[in-house]
């Protein structure tokens, strides 16, 4: 049986379908079928885009803060270890997958 997901409209956490209230920052779920429920739509390039130039902008963009934090840090410390020869293969497969989630995040959060 498939667990049918949402995401929070206030940080973008990936939540129970059924969930009233978001178990990461606390904040009630207007359920989807209110008609005054406005998501914000995402723009999937821009998101893409903003992470090919700054790694974890376009997750903090679909309003994921703490992991575009966390994805900004961890790219920082992978192309800081560069110079000693990890940071050839970790730097640049960490920066493609940074663009391909914050993409998918935001298609995500587009089709709710």
């Amino acid at each position: 049986m498939s667990k049918e997901f949402k995401y929070c409209t206030n940080c973008g956490q990936q939540i129970d379908g059924k969930a009233e209230i978001c178990p990461k920052c606390g904040v009630r779920v207007v359920p989807l079928q209110a008609p005054m429920m406005h998501v914000e739509r995402k723009n999937e390039g821009l998101a893409a885009v903003l992470s090919f130039f700054i790694p974890g902008l376009g997750q903090i963009y679909n309003g994921q803060i703490g992991k575009g934090i966390v994805v900004f840090f961890l790219f920082a410390i992978f192309a800081a270890s560069i110079a000693l020869l990890i940071g050839f293969i970790l730097a640049p497969v960490f920066w493609i997958w940074n663009i391909y989630d914050a993409y998918s995040t935001a298609k995500k959060i587009n089709q709710n």
